[in-house]
């Protein structure tokens, strides 16, 4: 069952002061608990980023928060932002890292290199996640070696003009198309990368996240690793590891519905 509304852990950081100096301070000490001071983390959380400054500090917020007995680093790579990303990104004590080729698959491949983390995380910086997800993400890789990759699912968190209520219901159908792509495409086209995870050596030996044209390069990680036979894919449907991302680029495509096809369109001709 999904949510209506948004779950209140989620609320709390969306709607924190991201100019607070109270909220830097908490965020860094999370951040050290989660990081545990160990030499070596077992998961890298790795996080592209571009003029994130409206939604990363909330977005390192909920991840450093996140409660798991493993050694977690967070890796953000800042693609040549213009604004106070890079700033905010070294306010919450996490590493930043920059990346001057611009472009996403540029961005994560250098995260991927730079991780030190046996599991690797995949995330955005306009996506609040819930405080389970890391270790829900993470569980499958560790327990069972025929796991290649993770993915998992994602609600709205509206923006603009459209509704929490009409995105619950949207939601679903795209539910029911994700299961049809399993049919008629591929599951890897259900792999994004702001929820996603895999084994580093095994995503740097199938040449990380380089893509052909006409793919993307999170979903095309996925079918590399399947294909060259390190395992399936996995989907993660707990509630406890559903994430919370924006619907800025659906307004962006000129709103839900006018997103939703060109958003159909891009999934039929995904390869």
């Amino acid at each position: 069952m999904r949510p209506i509304s948004i779950p209140a852990y989620i609320n709390k950081f969306w709607n924190a002061d991201k100019h607070s100096e109270a909220l830097f301070a908490q965020t860094r000490e999370a951040y050290g608990r989660l990081l545990k001071q160990e030499s070596e983390p077992e998961v890298s959380v790795v996080m592209p980023a571009y003029n994130e400054e409206e939604n990363i500090v909330q977005t390192l917020a909920s991840l450093c928060n996140n409660v798991t007995h493993r050694s977690v680093e967070i890796v953000v790579v800042n693609n040549n932002s213009s604004d106070r990303t890079e700033e905010l990104v070294k306010a919450c004590g996490v590493t930043c890292i920059l990346q001057t080729i611009q472009g996403i698959t540029p961005a994560r491949n250098l995260g991927l290199a730079h991780a030190r983390g046996k599991y690797i995380l995949n995330a955005d910086a306009d996506t609040i996640y819930p405080e389970d997800w890391i270790e829900e993400m993470v569980k499958p890789l560790a327990e069972d070696t025929g796991v290649a990759s993770t993915y998992g699912r994602f609600s709205f968190i509206p923006v603009g003009s459209t509704g929490r209520l009409t995105y619950f219901f949207y939601e679903y159908f795209a539910d029911y198309s994700r299961k049809l792509n399993r049919y008629i495409k591929d599951e890897a086209v259900n792999v994004y990368g702001f929820n996603s995870g895999c084994r580093r050596e095994q995503a740097l030996s199938v040449d990380s996240f380089n893509h052909p044209p006409g793919t993307g390069e999170d979903g095309y990680l996925a079918y590399k690793l399947r294909t060259r036979g390190y395992g399936r894919l996995h989907y993660v449907n707990n509630i406890k590891a559903l994430v919370w991302t924006t619907d800025r680029r659906i307004q962006i495509d000129g709103g839900l519905w006018k997103g939703t096809i060109k958003r159909l369109k891009r999934v039929i001709l995904r390869k």
